[in-house]
């Protein structure tokens, strides 16, 4: 689960990690409420969405206007405010389609002496949890990576301590910082690595990270996301949750308990399993198809929500063929046919059907499929499930 920035600072601030002061803004007056309620020469109107690159992207109704921008009165937030709310911000992230802008957060300008890039993340290799620096604070890590990976210094932490305090110092030492500028690191590095397991975050992100004149190190950016699946401890996140920024389909399939995901082709797909299905998915672009989605339901699957899954893939006006893929273990494969032919039923098709069956019971269930008199393309594995759909799409 991802959240905004200013919610993110929110709960940087309860941890102790040091951020600038800002107010958030749905309308233009309270964004020139917030201006006048800081009361600082300078302050940064920034565009809230679930996406990064703001401050290179640019609004579709005006596009001179920058996703993130510096104001030094009332008039300048005001103008700008009023471009950006209820605007399309289109940025490296969002692709083409942008996302419209309802929330602004005003923040503080500050005085900074440089910048870095922060991260946090889970990494295989290490096998927990490691700490990401880098001197170009501000450029988009992969292409840091890409062009100058030797910037970049990674330090795995222990789930149980979090970062410790030699290791904090050996990375400001390595960044190049002396004096009073060590001592706020190993005390910002410490705080963000129990902020991110404490939380059970998956990704953190400050991009920059700014080491002001004074020395001091402040969050000027914060990107936070959650594991869904630890979300069970964390109640109060819910409240964080903004439905506007995610799928429409990808919230109706959470509420049936499926797991689904939008993807750019047009083969529907319905498969029991996460690793059946990435190989469904495999399979059909090895032989020329693209998916239009990943959609697992489970081992338990029961009619109603193989039904909602038809429904969520025919929604996708992309899809012109679905191909289920199953593989019946607990669940056998006669009683997926039986929630199937019940689904085909209630919501109708109007695309080709192909249906590969494998596991307990299948002739049982092939058999089925063949005297049920529907239109429905059964296939004996899953290579001849992936061809046959492929192939539908050029008849």
């Amino acid at each position: 689960m991802k959240i905004h920035e200013y919610q993110a600072k929110q709960l940087f601030r309860e941890a102790g990690i040091p951020v600038p002061e800002g107010i958030v803004a749905k309308t233009v007056d309270e964004a020139v409420a917030a201006f006048e309620k800081l009361d600082r020469p300078l302050v940064v109107v920034k565009s809230q969405i679930h996406a990064g690159g703001r401050g290179k992207g640019r609004f579709k109704e005006h596009p001179d206007q920058p996703g993130v921008i510096l104001a030094r009165s009332t008039d300048e937030v005001r103008e700008n405010a009023e471009r950006m709310l209820g605007s399309t911000l289109v940025t490296i992230q969002t692709g083409s389609e942008g996302k419209q802008v309802n929330t602004l957060f005003i923040e503080q300008g500050l005085d900074i002496a440089k910048e870095l890039y922060l991260g946090c993340v889970v990494d295989r290799e290490a096998g927990g949890p490691v700490l990401i620096l880098s001197t170009e604070g501000g450029m988009e890590i992969e292409v840091v990576a890409h062009e100058s990976p030797e910037k970049i210094l990674s330090e795995p932490f222990s789930i149980h301590t979090g970062l410790l305090g030699f290791q904090a110092r050996k990375l400001a030492f390595k960044l190049g910082m002396e004096g009073k500028t060590v001592r706020s690191a190993e005390k910002f590095f410490c705080q963000l690595s129990r902020f991110f397991i404490d939380n059970d975050c998956s990704m953190t992100e400050i991009n920059p990270l700014v080491i002001t004149g004074e020395g001091d190190l402040v969050a000027l950016d914060a990107k936070v996301s959650f594991d869904d699946n630890a979300l069970f401890r964390h109640k109060p996140f819910d409240e964080l949750r903004d439905l506007t920024e995610e799928d429409p389909a990808e919230i109706q399939a959470g509420e049936a308990d499926l797991s689904y995901v939008k993807l750019d082709g047009n083969i529907g797909c319905l498969v029991n399993g996460a690793g059946l299905a990435m190989s469904t998915m495999d399979l059909i672009k090895h032989h020329g198809g693209e998916p239009a989605n990943f959609l697992d339901v489970g081992g338990g699957a029961n009619v109603d929500q193989v039904s909602e899954a038809f429904r969520i893939i025919l929604a996708d006006d992309n899809v012109k063929a679905v191909l289920v893929n199953i593989f019946g273990g607990i669940m056998k494969c006669d009683t997926i046919v039986t929630a199937l032919l019940e689904a085909y039923e209630k919501v109708g098709f109007t695309v080709p059907l192909v249906v590969r069956l494998e596991g307990t019971n299948v002739d049982i269930a092939r058999k089925m499929l063949a005297e049920s008199g529907r239109d429905i393309v059964s296939a004996t594995d899953l290579t001849d499930a992936a061809q046959k759909v492929v192939a539908t799409l050029s008849t």
